[in-house]
């Protein structure tokens, strides 16, 4: 009977653990809808603390610090430790998280365990990929990672929509007891589908310090760009104070993984493409709720219909990406994808004010459809470069990625458009950066495949 002991965990190759990658996918189901969900109870948030707009802005930003400054340093604690203990551990910690931040009783509570949510939705994000790669024989990688790139960002999609009915009917402190089940259900399927690999570590100083830089970095980044709106120039200079905190992060032997990983031919170039398309979305998705209701004029309801053409067609063309990646080349079938991405950017980026729901509707279909193509594939191809003993540092360096894009795309399209005043030119200036970035994305992965002769991500 073979065995296959990548990244420390010993499964039979001869078998495909889907059950294991379906938990993964709801694990960062799990940990993407708690990013997004909370954005529909904030109103209700604020008025039951009396809170400023300002302080309940906290509650996103308690949760997307730990995102940005533990996702890196998790990874190589991640390659060190037993996958088994470590997925109970940091399912069983965002559950608990989540409880408590039902049971807030004040806002510093309840930014509390948000901080605490996000810390164990790091490890979570960075376990995700690594176990997903090794649940299946290797020409399965490519529809396993499709799977948990698809379940994973529906989170984020359905979130709106699930927290929207959660408030008017429950209260807004179910928003985070949704986890409970859903976290119950991976722990249990973990703990029957993963043997016992290796105990949980304590992490080391050297992580302990990566991890303040990084939150530090993340802070200040962050932080200036929530305050982009506001008059002067002080929200710039705190931003920019981010790049010596990443300088020092670079010069930190704990970076060293990292750094390494990202040398290595094949995996550089997914990285930044990844950024580029994760910030293209988070502009996209910020921007154009507002486009349909202040400039066309559409009712909530009408705009959601209409804005759900983007997941669904991302939901069913990511099992076509998987399986094309598995039978054809994950690089090609990602490149493909995102080219097909930028051409529904092209067509997206007029935001006509005489247009109609269908209109766009279409447009975000073909945009969705691009997104489904490429992510899996993408995942697959960096995967199948990164050697075995860093699988768990790259799942963490593509969630990185990832969050850094979904991130940076809403502060980006707040920044310009609110220097624009608020126009129309500006919403088409911050649509315009969108598909630069997409064509960035196009171009990295173009001079990856041409530089790389990769016929079949499965060999």
């Amino acid at each position: 009977m073979d065995d296959d002991t990548t990244a420390g965990v010993r499964l039979r190759t001869e078998d495909n653990r889907w059950w294991l990658v379906l938990a993964v996918g709801l694990a960062v189901f799990m940990a993407m809808l708690d990013m997004s969900i909370v954005g529909i109870a904030l109103p209700s948030i604020r008025a039951d603390f009396d809170a400023s707009p300002a302080a309940a802005e906290w509650v996103l930003l308690g949760y997307l610090l730990p995102l940005l400054g533990v996702t890196l340093p998790v990874g190589p604690w991640l390659d060190r430790v037993g996958k088994r203990p470590a997925l109970v551990f940091s399912t069983a910690g965002f559950v608990l998280a989540g409880v408590a931040a039902g049971l807030a009783q004040n806002l510093g509570w309840l930014v509390g365990a948000r901080i605490a949510q996000g810390f164990f939705g790091a490890i979570l994000f960075a376990l995700g990929p690594a176990l997903a790669a090794v649940a299946v024989r290797p020409e399965a990688r490519g529809r396993a990672l499709s799977v948990v790139a698809t379940v994973g960002p529906l989170g984020g999609v359905s979130g709106p929509v699930l927290g929207g009915f959660l408030v008017d009917n429950l209260g807004w402190p179910w928003t985070f007891y949704l986890n409970v089940p859903v976290g119950l259900a991976v722990i249990c399927i973990g703990l029957a589908q993963l043997p016992a690999d290796g105990p949980l570590r304590r992490p080391d100083r050297p992580m302990t310090a990566e991890v303040a830089v990084l939150s530090a970095a993340a802070l200040a980044l962050l932080g200036g760009l929530a305050l982009s709106a506001s008059r002067g120039l002080g929200w710039l200079a705190l931003t920019l104070a981010s790049l010596p905190l990443l300088h020092l992060w670079l010069r930190m032997r704990a970076s060293q993984s990292v750094r390494r990983l990202l040398r290595l031919r094949g995996v550089g170039a997914p990285h930044v493409a990844l950024v580029g398309q994760t910030t293209a979305v988070g502009i996209l998705v910020f921007l154009i709720p507002f486009y349909l209701q202040n400039t066309l004029g559409m009712s909530a309801t009408a705009a959601g219909v209409a804005i759900l053409a983007f997941p669904l067609a991302t939901l069913l063309l990511a099992p076509v990406g998987g399986l094309l990646a598995d039978a054809w080349s994950g690089r090609h079938t990602a490149l493909s994808g995102i080219a097909l991405f930028v051409i529904g950017l092209l067509a997206t980026f007029p935001l006509n004010s005489e247009w109609g729901a269908g209109d766009l509707a279409w447009r975000l279909a073909v945009i969705g459809s691009g997104a489904g193509l490429f992510s899996g594939p993408n995942q697959s191809a960096v995967m199948s470069s990164a050697p075995q003993a860093l699988l768990a540092t790259t799942g963490a360096t593509t969630s990185m990625a990832r969050q850094l894009g979904f991130s940076l795309g809403p502060g980006l399209a707040t920044t310009v458009w609110a220097l624009s005043g608020y126009t129309a030119v500006g919403m088409r200036t911050a649509m315009v950066i969108a598909v630069v970035l997409g064509v960035l994305a196009l171009l990295c992965l173009c001079r990856d495949a041409s530089t790389l002769q990769v016929p079949n991500q499965s060999t």
